[in-house]
């Protein structure tokens, strides 16, 4: 017996979330990182979960995002697809597995894909990773873009602080969208 407390209870998907959007419809998303939190979450009536790499932080003490690996997130996410029903779940790909490389990019997305049962990934940046998401758009793997505040960048910025606060930083992030 279904637990959700949403109108719709079928399972959210790519196709659905553009409906969403297209009605105007809110689209609520949180993040998880095991069984436990994804149940909850997903029984909350969330649309899409992130398994996102702030794991580094949140589960292993980490003060950045930089050092979780590909295996470790796909860990996370297999943990989290195994609680969710309805929820679209999102798994980001880990930094220096889709930048300036497209090719180790898809072969990431994929093991992503196949082994954990997330339905889409997630990538920072804009322009300067757009080989990488043609790629693995072109084998039919949803990704989902991340701008502004961008935590595998902390190195370069040096900071969290809000992003695109100049002219030609705020241009740069409207182009990139």
């Amino acid at each position: 017996m279904s637990t959700y407390t949403v109108e719709d209870p079928r399972k959210v998907t790519t196709r659905r979330l553009i409906e969403m959007k297209a009605k105007g419809e809110k689209i609520a998303m949180l993040t998880s990182y095991d069984y436990s939190m994804a149940r909850l979450v997903d029984e909350a009536g969330m649309d899409a979960i992130l398994v996102g790499d702030s794991a580094a932080n949140v589960m292993a003490g980490y003060g950045t995002t930089l050092p979780i690996t590909l295996d470790q997130m796909i860990y996370h996410a297999q943990c989290v697809t195994r609680g969710v029903k309805r929820a679209l779940v999102v798994c980001d790909m880990p930094f220096g597995t889709y930048q300036g490389n497209s090719t180790q990019a898809l072969a990431s997305a994929i093991r992503i894909m196949k082994e954990s049962n997330a339905e889409a990934v997630k990538l920072e940046g804009g322009e300067e990773i757009i080989e990488s998401i043609r790629r693995i758009i072109s084998a039919g793997i949803p990704v989902m873009g991340h701008l502004g505040l961008t935590p595998q960048s902390i190195n370069k910025f040096g900071t969290y602080n809000v992003r695109a606060r100049e002219e030609s930083e705020a241009r740069k992030l409207i182009a990139d969208a």
